[in-house]
C-alpha cells in the first residue's frame, strides 16, 4: 500500500493548525471558558463510554494475534472518501488525545479518552503499543468482559 507524501504528520496538520489557532494560552482559555471545558469533558466521557464497547465487540477475536492488519475493503466507495477519511479520523484522534491529557488534571476520564484517541490515530508503532497496553492483565480482563457481555468470544492473545 502506498503512503501519502508527508505521512502521518501531513494527515495531522489540519488538527494541529486548528489547535494552535484556538489556543493563545491554554491557561487563560481554560479560565475564560469553564462551561465549554466542562461540556467537552462530559461529551468525550459519554462518547468514550458509548464507543469503547462497540469497538471492542466489533473487533475479530484474533485481532491481537495477527502479525499484520487486514486491509479494509474499499468496495464501491468513492476514492475521495478514502482520502478524506484518514484525515478526519486522525484529527478526531488528536483532539481526543489532547482532551484526555487535559482531563488528567481536569475533571473527566483522561486515560480512557487518550486510549480512544490513540485508537483513532495512525502512527508508526501503533500495533506494538496496542499489544503492550493489552498485555496488562487488568486490561485483558476488561476487554474480554466487554466481549462476553456482547455475546462475542474472548480475544486470543499472542502469548497464549
Amino acid at each position: 500500500m502506498r503512503r501519502p507524501p508527508g505521512g502521518p504528520i501531513r494527515a495531522l496538520a489540519p488538527a494541529l493548525l486548528f489547535l494552535t489557532a484556538c489556543s493563545d494560552e491554554p491557561a487563560s482559555w481554560i479560565q475564560r471558558h469553564p462551561q465549554q471545558l466542562a461540556l467537552a469533558s462530559l461529551a468525550t466521557f459519554v462518547l468514550a463510554l458509548i464507543a469503547l464497547p462497540i469497538v471492542v465487540a466489533a473487533l475479530p477475536e484474533d485481532y491481537f494475534v495477527r502479525d499484520r492488519r487486514k486491509p479494509v475493503r474499499r468496495g464501491s466507495v468513492h476514492p475521495l472518501v478514502w482520502r478524506v477519511l484518514p484525515v478526519v479520523k486522525n484529527v478526531f484522534g488528536v483532539i481526543f488525545i489532547l482532551a484526555g491529557v487535559a482531563m488528567l488534571v481536569l475533571p473527566g476520564q483522561g486515560m480512557l479518552t487518550i486510549l480512544l484517541g490513540l485508537g483513532l490515530t495512525n502512527f508508526p508503532g501503533k500495533f506494538r503499543l496496542e499489544r503492550r497496553i493489552v498485555g496488562q492483565p487488568v486490561v485483558r480482563a476488561g476487554l474480554n468482559k466487554i466481549r462476553r457481555k456482547a455475546g462475542r468470544p474472548p480475544f486470543r492473545w499472542p502469548w497464549e
